[in-house]
Formats: C-alpha cells, structure tokens, sequence
C-alpha cells in the first residue's frame, strides 16, 4: 500500500466517524466551556470540544480563544526604546493579549472525577502594549504576534447530567517575535527598524534584547483556570 492510498483510507476513515457522530443524537459529541483564572494575569477563555471525535481513540479536541490583562512593561524604557528621550508627561499603561489554542486531551486517571485530562496543543497569541504620557504628547502601541505551545492537566467534576465544574492547570510558552511600536520594529535576529539611541550609552543602538526586556510580551504564561463545560 502506496502513501497516497493511506491517506485517502484514513480521509475516509475520518469521515465515516463524523458522519457517524452526526447521526448519533443519543450522545454529546459537542462541549461549550468558559473558565477564568490567573494566566500570569486576569484572564477569560472561551471554548468548544470535540468529545468523540474518534470512537476508538480516548482523546478529545478543543478550540479556545482567550483574553488576559497583562503588565505592559516599564513605561519609561518603552518611551526611550520606540519613542524619544522624552521624561515630560504622567504615564499611563495597560496590556492585553488575545491568545488561540488547540487542544488533544488524553484521557488519564491522575485523579477520581468525571473526567481526567492531559492536555497539549499549538498556541498563538496576539499582544497589545499601550503607552500613554499624560501632558506628554504621546500614545503608542506595542504589539507582537507569536506562536508557542502548551502543556497541562485538568479535571471535570459532575454537577448534573450535562454541567461539569472544570478545573485546570498548565503551562504555555511563546517564542519570541518581533515588537512593533510607533514607526519603529525590534526582531530577535536584530534586524531592526528606525532602532532609537540609547542616550544613556554613548547613543548606542537599542537592541531586541532591550526590547523584549521593557516590554512584557507573553514568554512563559502559567495557567491556573476554573470554569463550567456544557454537553450539548
């Protein structure tokens, strides 16, 4: 058997399960979650879980998006970093980031609940720095894309025949990407754009490293949630 024949047996194999899912009313294939909690700050997340997407297989898939308030950075080194050398004006700033996750939940008995997971997936995320200098005369953003992955464990605890209580932990990373900010970019190979000069030594350039430094992007994201999930 040729690679092209193996994959048009697993597309159908695929496709025989969820015709079959679709057929199969007497069972929840579908699960609506949301769950809250600390994830290295206040955070929301949405979510939808395939329960059964193989039969023969004990692991769910799940789609999130997800919201987090975050510590922006120090505001004085991003003024200097994207901006100017400018110390006028009271600083206001405030962070969010949008992050998109996949899930494969394998089953596991680490602990006595309706359901035990270890959970593992692709993340990206979507960050956004906002500086303001009050009587300064200055507003920008900071903003990054980047992709990461994540790691985790989690339980559901029956509350009645279609409600859990959910309860999860992890650990998400996110590689490093470039900071984008007024008319100016840091990358981590260094290539930079409009770099400002570092007027504290000897007008040197400003690196990724300063960067990345002064703005809090997501790096490593622990993640401790508590929500409700749903069986449609």
């Amino acid at each position: 058997m040729n690679a092209k024949q193996s994959l048009l047996i697993t597309l159908l194999c695929v496709f025989s399960t969820l015709s079959n899912a679709q057929v199969d009313t007497d069972k929840s294939k579908l699960a609506l979650g949301i769950s809250t909690g600390y994830n290295r700050g206040f955070g929301v997340q949405l979510s939808a879980t395939l329960l059964k997407p193989l039969e023969s297989l004990p692991v769910q898939v799940r789609f999130g998006i997800g919201v987090t308030k975050l510590n922006p950075g120090n505001s004085a080194d991003a003024r200097r970093i994207f901006i100017n050398n400018a110390t006028n004006g009271v600083p206001e700033e405030k962070a969010r980031a949008y992050d998109y996750r996949l899930d494969f939940m394998v089953n596991s008995n680490f602990l006595e609940a309706e359901s035990s997971q270890i959970v593992f997936g692709p993340r990206y995320s979507g960050f956004k720095a906002n500086f303001k200098y009050v009587g300064g005369n200055e507003d920008f953003d900071v903003t990054s894309k980047q992709f990461g992955v994540g790691l985790g464990a989690e339980s559901q605890f029956k509350m009645n025949d279609k409600l859990n209580l959910l309860a999860a932990i992890g650990l998400d990373y996110f590689f490093n990407h470039t900071l984008k900010g007024h008319d100016t970019s840091y990358s981590p190979d260094d290539d930079n754009v409009n770099a400002r000069n570092d007027n504290t030594n000897n007008n040197i350039e400003f690196t990724y490293e300063d960067a990345n430094e002064a703005i809090k992007q997501p790096s490593l994201m622990p993640r401790v949630l508590i929500g409700l999930v749903y069986k449609l």
